[in-house]
């Protein structure tokens, strides 16, 4: 084991979204290798995170452009994620959907890499979904509620109200993620709890 010579194993930076952060992992290093930890729940709960980990994914994408996303989940299975690369590269981006929010439809992006140890952690009632910048990239993902398709809902990649600057062509897309209708006036977002 390598000797832990702080307490704090993270950084959280706030984003212009209230409660999404980015977080920077502080990895122990020596001439082995590193040491590096994901999830702490004495940190996290210092900004907000306050709910269990239910579920831990883990996605592989073989090719660079693939989009996946903008999926999100409904009450009362609304989810916080975290959201950290293992290997490759991914543009990330995550959408308030929160009902009332002085940001609602806004976006926020970040490039997140195995190399520079930083996740996303992403609030309910935010949409979530990004772009694979290399090929075989893989990505863990924690999340607080069990993934249940019936309060499952998606977003368009390409919607024009959303104008997300995706870095490159939008490559391989799921049927599903093709097939969310654009954001309408009749689209209200989640309700804040």
């Amino acid at each position: 084991m390598i000797e832990d010579t702080s307490a704090n194993r993270f950084i959280f930076q706030s984003t212009p979204l209230e409660g999404m952060f980015v977080v920077r992992r502080r990895p122990i290093e020596d001439h082995r290798g590193f040491f590096s930890r994901f999830f702490s729940a004495h940190e996290f709960r210092e900004v907000g995170f306050t709910k269990s980990v239910a579920e831990i994914n883990h996605s592989f994408t073989r090719k660079k452009g693939a989009v996946r996303g903008l999926h999100f989940q409904y009450p009362p299975h609304a989810e916080v994620k975290i959201v950290s690369c293992l290997r490759g590269e991914i543009f990330d981006v995550a959408i308030d959907i929160r009902k009332n929010s002085p940001t609602f439809l806004h976006w926020h992006s970040e490039i997140i890499t195995a190399a520079n140890q930083r996740s996303l952690l992403i609030p309910e009632g935010f949409a979530h979904g990004f772009q694979s910048l290399t090929d075989n990239v893989e990505l863990i993902y924690l999340s607080s509620e069990f993934y249940n398709p019936e309060y499952e809902r998606g977003l368009r990649f390409d919607d024009p109200a959303l104008r997300i600057e995706w870095p490159l062509p939008a490559g391989v897309i799921s049927i599903k993620d093709q097939s969310y209708s654009f954001v309408d006036n009749y689209f209200e977002g989640i309700e804040r709890r």
